[in-house]
């Protein structure tokens, strides 16, 4: 597997993308190395790519209703797979709830 700085590095237009382009451009990529053939992910490895990629996010969530009910979706129907689409849903979805953000948003107050 090529590393994620390596595939960015090798997309040309990216070098003077901006940050949130190159973000963007980053969780592409770490989903589609992840996904199938089809370019979909198993709610299993959602869960678990979430889990290992965007730990620093989700870190003390588990006690709130909105990730409880996220986690929960991706424990049902495990045949029903997630497209990028979706994925980044949960990513947004995910970061909104985060004492991170929280925590980053007060950083930017006291500046």
């Amino acid at each position: 597997s090529i590393p994620i700085a390596k595939q960015l590095a090798s997309i040309k237009v990216l070098g003077k993308g901006s940050d949130l382009e190159k973000a963007f451009a980053t969780a592409a990529l770490v989903y589609s190395n992840s996904a199938d053939c089809e370019g979909k992910l198993s709610k299993a490895e959602t869960k678990t790519l979430l889990q290992t990629q965007f730990g620093a996010f989700i870190q003390g969530q588990e006690n709130k209703p909105k990730y409880q009910e996220i986690i929960s979706a991706l424990d049902e129907e495990s045949e029903n797979k997630i497209d990028f689409e979706d994925f980044m849903i949960l990513l947004v979805s995910l970061t909104l709830m985060s004492d991170l953000l929280q925590e980053m948003k007060n950083m930017k107050k006291t500046k």
